[in-house]
């Protein structure tokens, strides 16, 4: 009789700890089909009008990759930046971290000249009435650029569009991110411009880079991604320490942005919104779209542990994300 009562217990217990899980616990990437590699600091947008998918990416002078839908099957297109950019800085024929948006009828792409861990870096822009390969238009510096004498690092931007003025969100280690008035059209920093702090962790212990804002209701959601990000293959860093996708949010898209607990984001804020679990490992330069199919999703790489660590082998992961608490959950 205690034998069954100890099995049923061992039951139930173990039924309830997996529904926590779902409940609480982190949810797997949806499927994903053709090349869901070479997915590093994906940016995800959709052609109004034929609703395809377009996949920007680090690597291959910007790898463009596209599919009928954020699923796939996704197909390689070939490269938005194939000649070098006219920044002339060390890393600029090998162009990072794409951020594409629409303003108009112009697709605007951002990109990252940099060499890892300096500050010699710049924030370069190319444009495109479409989003094919040998389309896009080289323009050069936006006028974001840093150097050793800066508390700031000018990569990772993305541009955010706010009744009619036109911003630029950027930064990684350092003083963190950073926030910039655009002119318009938004091609070049306006005149006199001068840059706001959005997050900052004063530890150190950790980076915050990647900055991905995404309106919901009346909130500006900050997503920002925290931790090491790479060369997991050679050297993995303490649990916790690996890259993870963090959230601020504020009514402004100027600041004033805080954690869910209250603590502003550039003091040591941040609400964790997705980390490693199951088989994903390292989750983050993301971006958030509303989908056509799918409405809202959060989109991002990470390590699959059951193919491999090495950042050639990242994946492209999506979910769905719910804001109907207020704060996103993934």
């Amino acid at each position: 009789m205690m034998l069954a009562i100890m099995k049923n217990f061992l039951f139930y217990t173990s039924l309830t700890l997996s529904r926590s899980w779902t409940a609480y616990g982190f949810a797997n990437p949806l499927s994903c089909s053709g090349t869901c590699t070479n997915a590093h600091d994906p940016s995800l947008i959709q052609r109004d009008s034929d609703g395809t998918h377009f996949r920007f990416s680090t690597g291959g002078k910007i790898a463009i990759h596209s599919a009928p839908s954020a699923q796939g099957p996704w197909t390689y297109k070939g490269a938005a930046i194939p000649a070098c950019s006219s920044i002339q800085l060390a890393g600029n024929c090998d162009v990072w971290a794409p951020d594409v948006s629409k303003v108009g009828d112009i697709y605007y792409l951002y990109y990252s000249v940099s060499s890892f861990g300096s500050q010699n870096s710049a924030i370069g822009v190319a444009t495109s009435a479409t989003f094919d390969s040998g389309s896009w238009t080289d323009h050069g510096s936006t006028g974001v650029q840093s150097d050793s004498s800066k508390n700031y690092n000018a990569i990772d931007g993305n541009l955010v569009v706010v009744d009619d003025k036109h911003y630029l969100n950027f930064g990684s280690f350092w003083a963190d991110i950073f926030q910039v008035e655009m002119s318009s059209p938004p091609n070049k920093m306006a005149s006199g411009a001068t840059r706001t702090q959005l997050a900052f962790n004063g530890t150190g212990s950790q980076a915050l880079e990647g900055a991905y804002m995404f309106q919901q209701g009346s909130f500006y959601y900050l997503f920002f991604s925290s931790g090491k990000c790479c060369g997991f293959d050679a050297s993995r860093p303490a649990p916790g320490e690996e890259y993870k996708i963090m959230v601020c949010r504020s009514e402004s898209a100027t600041g004033g942005f805080v954690a869910k607990n209250g603590t502003p984001c550039t003091e040591n804020g941040g609400t964790l919104v997705l980390g490693t679990h199951d088989f994903v490992y390292g989750p983050g330069g993301q971006g958030v779209y509303d989908d056509f199919n799918l409405g809202p999703i959060l989109y991002y790489h990470y390590v699959d542990t059951r193919i491999g660590f090495a950042d050639g082998q990242k994946q492209f992961g999506i979910n769905k994300i719910d804001f109907s608490s207020g704060w996103p959950v993934v």
